[in-house]
């Protein structure tokens, strides 16, 4: 009789779960740990820091029901709580991108495991330590990804529950929850990113392989997960088309349905083999011309069709199963990223690691699957090192990958290293050089990125305002042309012509420009704002103020427009409600100087001269080499009864500029006043080198002379004035006052 086999021990709770989720979490932290240390890059200007409805009052009521959804409201809605938390510090959104991206590995974990996926965990830590995923964790942008992905899976997992109740250990009243929640779930997964879309289609391919074969009242239960992904599929359609209006007349945009067949397959056997052999990696790989003229163009597209059937037809096996639900799986995730139906991001490459996010996940989870069925008693130990070797050369490569996203710079030097004509590459480096005060640089930036694609809009456009800064008003509004000849029904480029216009003094055209703009965008608040200060400049202040406050109804933390909102009130003569602005402005914006120095000009009009002076002394703080602001100082200090500290500040003006006339004449003003008259004489005969024709200084200084029996010169002094200004009464007053004490002398 045999000796009886002991009984396995049963593996404990953490032994089965806690460890192995933990170690998968951790692999997950310790890959993507330098993003937390990584800034804002590419595009984050846009989803969040600069976004209306995260750093503006914009609100999320428009995020859920305008098209400044995009393609990803409920992502947008996250930003906006996390910004409510942490602000615009970036650490913390990597560092929740991480997580997300952990939490995304634990529940692909879990659902291979419900699946009965041999190597489950193994196929879980593929994929999330794989390089190709660095895209999506370190581009704060792409947490459409991560928090879409989470949800995503949660759906699938909250699926399987419902679909097998017996094999999960469900009550039938539990699973029915669980089929509630993965309505929930599907719907929260299509709200963060669009193309989840495909979900009831992964649903469908799921329930074919729990239940072997296909059920079609299954149909019935996902049918409202169809009726989400329409939805989606809407939303997509409506902001992707709105966002085309941007891209311009790129030949290589416009693709005939053969080429877009053709590009299928070139994308599809491109992103296998970056799951097979990432590298190189890069953030725009080149765009693909396709020529459909050519039979071997489909080449790539009938091996797909020629795998799908041989899959198909094959023998049945578990293995052949696995493949085709793997193949499936794969397929219909690439679905909305596959070429047939245009993105906007297909006018800079047909590629990108982050479009393969979601379908990354079935070729890996097969991966795992495989190694595991080698993991025998005889090949435990080579396995498991092989395994273990695996996954470390994986982390590093993502280790290494993320340091990459650290900057604007690293990222898109790396970019123009490895695809030299990524024309986007020198776009985003001249920002960067711009930003970074190199306007030189950064013109030489744009206009390579132009000679790479001339129908560059972002370029055209960014050349134009970095011209325009230098005072290149007409070569920028050359490019200002260019840029709404490629994309009429760009706002942003209509309001940069309006920009134009404005510099060069084409008012008329100018208003014209910025009524389209808003026209196009009536949320785009530079339009609104640009509109103001040219209707100002009209003298069209009501019309002006309106245009402020639809700006500031859009985005409130404005100080710019603030400031001139302020200006507008003072034009009326609202000087309460002036002051109120421009305080606010300078709350916003402490280094904005010009509302300093218009706030100084309210508070004088209030009689606060005290108040002024500290404006006044705020302004020089900023632009320390200001004439202008050192007279302006100096006229409030004498107006507070400082004369001699109002004397320095028209010397510091003098110093800096001696030709600045205003601070002559008030210098001559003030030396007259405290009986310094012969100092104030030299003062006047100085300004009138300057402005020769100025009247006021004639009888300033034909009094000055009066008053000391220089009367001739006083007489020719009040004749020029008349001269200049036959009614001018003062000239007159003074005049007969001089030529009376010449009759009295005389006398």
């Amino acid at each position: 009789m045999s000796p009886a086999v002991p009984a396995s021990r049963p593996r404990s709770r953490w032994t089965r779960g806690i460890v192995p989720g933990a170690v998968l979490f951790l692999l997950v932290l310790l890959a993507y740990l330098p993003a937390i240390r990584a800034g804002y890059v590419w595009d984050d200007d846009t989803l969040l820091t600069q976004n209306p409805a995260i750093a503006g009052s914009a609100g999320l009521g428009t995020v859920w029901t305008t098209r400044a959804s995009d393609i990803c409201p409920l992502t947008i809605t996250a930003l906006w709580a996390m910004h409510r938390v942490w602000g615009f510090a970036p650490w913390a959104y990597h560092l929740a991108n991480i997580v997300l991206h952990g939490l995304g590995a634990l529940l692909l974990w879990r659902v291979l495991g419900r699946l009965r996926v041999p190597g489950a965990w193994l196929g879980a830590a593929l994929w999330a330590l794989h390089p190709v995923q660095v895209e999506s964790v370190a581009w704060i942008s792409e947490m459409k990804n991560t928090l879409s992905g989470v949800f995503y899976l949660l759906a699938i997992l909250f699926f399987l529950s419902w679909l097998n109740p017996a094999r999960t250990g469900k009550r039938a009243g539990t699973a029915w929850a669980c089929y509630a929640l993965t309505l929930f779930c599907a719907g929260l997964a299509m709200a963060s990113k669009t193309s989840t879309m495909v979900l009831p289609a992964v649903l469908c391919l799921l329930a074919w392989w729990v239940d072997g074969g296909w059920r079609w009242r299954r149909l019935w239960g996902i049918a409202p997960v169809f009726l989400f992904s329409l939805a989606a599929v809407l939303l997509s359609v409506w902001t992707q088309l709105w966002d085309q209006t941007a891209v311009g007349n790129d030949a290589a945009w416009v693709r005939s349905g053969p080429q877009r067949l053709a590009t299928a397959g070139d994308i599809v056997w491109f992103y296998l083999g970056k799951l097979l052999w990432p590298h190189p990696l890069m953030a725009v790989y080149p765009r693909w011309k396709i020529d459909a003229g050519q039979p071997l163009a489909f080449l790539p597209l009938l091996l797909v069709i020629i795998a799908g059937m041989s899959l198909r037809f094959s023998r049945r096996s578990d293995s052949a199963r696995a493949g085709r639900l793997t193949f499936g799986c794969f397929l219909v995730a690439l679905l909305p990223v596959s070429g047939v139906v245009e993105i906007s991001y297909f006018h800079l490459s047909f590629v990108a690691d982050h479009l393969l996010y979601l379908a990354s996940m079935a070729p890996l989870a097969l991966a795992g699957a495989g190694v595991a069925s080698l993991h025998r008693e005889s090949l435990r130990v080579q396995t498991s090192l092989a395994s273990a070797g695996l996954l470390l050369a994986l982390g590093a490569a993502s280790w290494q990958r993320t340091w990459v996203y650290r900057s604007q710079e690293t990222l898109w030097r790396d970019a123009l290293d490895k695809n030299p004509r990524c024309w986007a590459a020198y776009d985003n480096l001249g920002r960067s050089a711009e930003l970074g005060g190199q306007p030189d640089e950064a013109i030489r930036l744009y206009r390579k990125a132009i000679d790479i694609n001339p129908d560059d809009l972002e370029s055209c456009n960014n050349l134009g305002n970095v011209l325009s800064r230098k005072g290149a008003t007409d070569e920028a509004l050359r490019w200002y042309q260019t840029a709404v000849r490629l994309a009429p029904g760009d706002p942003r480029s209509r309001d940069n012509l309006g920009n134009g216009f404005l510099q060069k003094g084409n008012l008329d055209d100018a208003i014209t420009q910025y009524r389209e703009a808003i026209r196009l965008g009536p949320r785009l608040v530079s339009a609104h704002s640009n509109l103001g200060n040219a209707l100002l400049q009209k003298g069209r202040v009501e019309e002006a103020i309106d245009q402020y406050q639809q700006a500031l109804a859009l985005q409130p933390k404005q100080a710019t427009v603030h400031a001139n909102l302020g200006v507008a009130f003072f034009q009326q003569k609202r000087v309460d409600d002036a002051v109120a602005q421009l305080r606010e402005a300078i709350e916003l914006d402490p280094r904005n100087g010009m509302a300093h120095t218009n706030l100084a000009v309210a508070l004088l009009r209030q009689g606060h001269a005290d108040k002024a002076v500290i404006q006044y002394q705020e302004a020089l703080k900023i632009t320390p080499g200001s004439a202008d602001l050192h007279n302006s100082l100096g006229s409030a200090l004498a107006q507070t009864g400082k004369p001699d500290a109002a004397v320095f500040e028209y010397h510091a003006a003098l110093a800096i500029q001696p030709g600045h006339f205003m601070a002559r004449r008030n210098l001559g003003a003030l030396l007259a006043r405290s009986g310094q008259t012969e100092a104030a004489i030299e003062q006047y005969r100085e300004a009138l080198k300057i402005q020769p024709g100025h009247v006021k200084t004639h009888c300033d200084l034909g009094d000055a002379l009066t008053s000391i029996g220089e009367l001739d010169e006083a007489v020719r002094e009040f004749q020029t004035a008349l001269r200049l200004k036959p009614d001018d009464r003062e000239a007159q007053t003074g005049l007969a006052k001089a030529q009376a004490r010449q009759a009295a002398k005389t006398q």
